[in-house]
């Protein structure tokens, strides 16, 4: 805190404007949290080298989902896709997949 004193004295905002922006973030961290839910893919039923360019932690899960979907089913093993199935369910995959015409992948019923 005193060193956001020292930032917005220097910087000539308000006292407090860096709490309020921290305070902001940290509720839009949250309601993305919350967007998701509690319910999150099994992250260790995915391989390391197939997310090799990237931290999956630090993906978001539904603005990406797309992109996670697609890059799954061009080369990922039956478990993963199972798990993004399980995961994002069997229409929102079949979706994904369709508007990508490079993958054509066998999808798989995901039993409730």
């Amino acid at each position: 805190m005193p060193l956001a004193l020292k930032i917005e004295k220097q910087s000539g905002w308000q006292e407090g404007a860096l709490s309020i922006l921290q305070t902001w973030h940290d509720i839009e961290k949250e309601k993305q949290k919350q967007k998701v839910g509690s319910k999150l893919p099994d992250l260790s039923k995915l391989r390391k080298t197939l997310f090799w360019d990237t931290d999956i932690q630090r993906i978001d899960l539904d603005k990406q989902f797309k992109a996670i979907i697609r890059r799954v089913f061009e080369r990922g093993s039956d478990a993963e896709k199972q798990e993004m199935e399980k995961f994002y369910g069997y229409e929102k995959v079949v979706a994904a997949i369709r508007e990508d015409d490079r993958a054509k992948p066998a999808l798989h019923k995901v039993k409730k």
